[in-house]
């Protein structure tokens, strides 16, 4: 089995959502990732990045929330370039689990036609709440033709341990990571925003999570999981991403 960590954008948000103690005016730039984990039983992909669309016209695809998270990549930095890169084709990709439902995450699901598209019912259903895109969720990142098959617990991809999912929720009700276990390099948790840094498992909670007690709750179960040998992988942490293998470079 092989994992490689491939762009889904870039972002540029104000540094005090992640450090509160940081000047308002100060930002920083985040790297989106996405992952592609090369199973036996199919491909699967585990969030599917910014719409290349953000990146020419950030307020005509995400609105308002463009300007809260500013794109700041090419088109070609976007996941279906990035798997292309690898001979891959969304036609290729055999199930999407979403992390959770943010533009950020899903905004490429649209293409990936012929995969089984996966996230927490607890995620699908606040989507689709009443008011749902004041909260950041946008029918048109989101709402796809093919649907979603949902869980509501820790879930088995192929019934071999070796891709599990695990609720994390907190920055969204239903967001969740991906333990991978391979053969040569070990475990890895794939946490998404339930650690988007490093500092999110010293205490130091992002501003825009929906519900921080789950949030401390979920930290509390990645350290854990750290603790007994899981590389995590966070979900906006730039020094890490510029020292992971990406594109062709894999873990396996």
């Amino acid at each position: 089995m092989k994992l490689h960590f491939l762009s889904g954008g870039r972002l540029r948000m104000r540094r005090s959502i992640y450090q509160p103690d940081a000047a308002k005016d100060e930002t920083i730039e985040l790297p989106v990732s996405c992952a592609l984990i090369r199973h036996q039983q199919g491909n699967v992909l585990f969030d599917t990045g910014c719409n290349p669309q953000a990146a020419t016209d950030p307020e005509g695809r995400w609105g308002g929330l463009a300007r809260i998270m500013t794109p700041i990549f090419d088109a070609n930095d976007t996941v279906v370039p990035q798997l292309a890169q690898l001979g891959l084709r969304p036609d290729d990709i055999d199930m999407v689990v979403c992390s959770h439902l943010h533009p950020d995450h899903c905004g490429c699901n649209e293409a990936f036609r012929h995969a089984k598209i996966m996230c927490h019912a607890a995620e699908l259903e606040t989507a689709t709440a009443e008011g749902a895109d004041k909260q950041g969720y946008l029918p048109k990142e989101w709402d796809q033709p093919n649907g979603f098959t949902t869980f509501d617990q820790q879930h088995d991809l192929f019934g071999d341990g070796r891709i599990v999912l695990v609720p994390l929720p907190g920055h969204t009700p239903g967001t969740t990571g991906a333990l991978v276990q391979l053969d040569r390099d070990g475990r890895f948790l794939l946490a998404a925003d339930a650690a988007p840094m490093r500092a999110s498992l010293d205490g130091i909670l992002a501003k825009n999570n929906w519900n921080q007690e789950l949030a401390a709750a979920s930290a509390a179960e990645i350290r854990s999981l750290e603790a007994e040998g899981a590389t995590v992988i966070f979900g906006h942490d730039d020094a890490q991403w510029t020292a992971l293998r990406k594109g062709r470079d894999f873990y396996e």
